[in-house]
């Protein structure tokens, strides 16, 4: 009986983590911050505009959910999202950078 508990309890606590996201592989805010240079130069200036590959606004993605930013570069870097610059950019990266840059904006 006290095996069944403990089973059931372990059961139920790797659930909740999984639940809560607690789980997954997350990215590190502080690595990110590290490889961020990439990145700040148009993604950290408020109301910044670029001409290439034609003139629009560039998103200050601070704040943005983690889950979003790890979604868009994987569509830059797999060719579902279509940009030049953020494609090249998008394929220079491993998985865990793209969690680390990821988690580093979500926290600012």
């Amino acid at each position: 009986m006290k095996q069944k508990i403990m089973i059931n309890l372990l059961l139920a606590s790797s659930m909740l983590l999984v639940f809560s996201g607690i789980a997954q592989a997350e990215g590190d805010s502080a690595a990110g911050n590290e490889i961020n240079s990439m990145c700040v130069g148009c993604h950290g200036i408020q109301g910044y505009r670029t001409a290439f590959p034609k003139a629009y606004n560039v998103p200050k993605i601070g704040g943005q959910h983690a889950e979003y930013l790890v979604k868009a570069l994987e569509g830059y870097r797999d060719g579902t999202r279509s940009h030049p610059s953020m494609t090249a950019l998008a394929k220079s990266l491993t998985d865990q950078q793209i969690k680390d840059l990821a988690a580093f904006y979500a926290s600012n």
